[in-house]
């Protein structure tokens, strides 16, 4: 089960982001491995399941030890520093595609409220947020944000794009944070959004409302990946500040979501 959540190849990356274990003061329990620590909290994300329900049987140790261990790792930005890895290992493999980028969102409950949410105004106003995605052409992740559900779309644009960690490939030269293009839907047809795009140096594709069809836009990737994310059951409620391991990759503007009490 350790193996299948965190292949070798990947816990290559991981382990030179975690940080080494230290021996307790006053002894005591020798801490599980952290590459079975981190298994456990990624089958907690992928099921949705609260931390006390974790199963001993599957070898992860008790649930409230991992979500400990997720919340110290979010506190040394364990998860920021893990995603821009990745990318650096996708860059160097040929597989990010920089020459299309899309953005879309998702609207999540947030039943226990916090700093980065808001009322919702498609269900009653009750407390939610938005889960804002931008990826590059294959559908990979390159940033993640979160808003209140009250926030509007166009609104979150600049601070997406700027959540983006330069992506170094491995051949010299400046890190690589800016794709040509950027497809967006109608939420997204403002001057401001085009204006803050050529700033950037990035062409808008961006459908005209009344005019322009946004089907045909290629933000297939981009819409796939949303609905992915919401597969993962952690990921499609925000719960006890679980989100998406979200928390730890993404910011929400003026309030911070690596706060751990910013989406519960």
């Amino acid at each position: 089960m350790v193996e299948h959540l965190v292949p070798d190849d990947l816990w290559v990356i991981v382990k030179t982001v975690i940080p080494a274990q230290t021996p307790r003061p006053h002894g005591g329990r020798t801490k599980i491995h952290a590459r079975r620590t981190l298994a456990g909290i990624l089958y907690i994300l992928r099921w949705g399941l609260p931390w006390r329900q974790l199963p001993l049987a599957l070898g992860f140790g008790s649930g409230q030890t991992r979500e400990r261990r997720f919340r110290e790792w979010l506190r040394q930005g364990v998860w920021a520093r893990l995603l821009r890895l990745v990318l650096d290992y996708a860059a160097r493999q040929g597989a990010l595609d920089w020459s299309r980028a899309s953005i879309d969102w998702a609207s999540l409950p947030a039943p226990r409220g916090g700093v980065a949410t808001g009322p919702n105004p498609t269900d009653r106003g009750k407390a939610g947020c938005k889960l804002h995605l931008l990826v590059d052409r294959q559908g990979l992740p390159l940033a993640v944000t979160i808003s209140g559900a009250n926030v509007h779309d166009s609104r979150q644009l600049e601070a997406t794009l700027a959540a983006v960690q330069g992506v170094r490939n491995g051949k010299g030269g400046r890190p690589q944070r800016r794709p040509v293009k950027l497809h967006a839907d109608k939420g997204y047809d403002y001057s401001r959004c085009r204006t803050a795009l050529y700033q950037r140096g990035i062409v808008p594709r961006i459908a005209r409302r009344g005019i322009e069809s946004s089907n045909h836009l290629g933000r297939t990737a981009g819409e796939w990946n949303v609905l992915w994310c919401g597969c993962y059951r952690t990921g499609s409620w925000l719960w006890r500040g679980v989100c998406v391991s979200a928390c730890g990759v993404t910011s929400s503007g003026p309030s911070n979501a690596k706060n751990t009490d910013a989406v519960q």
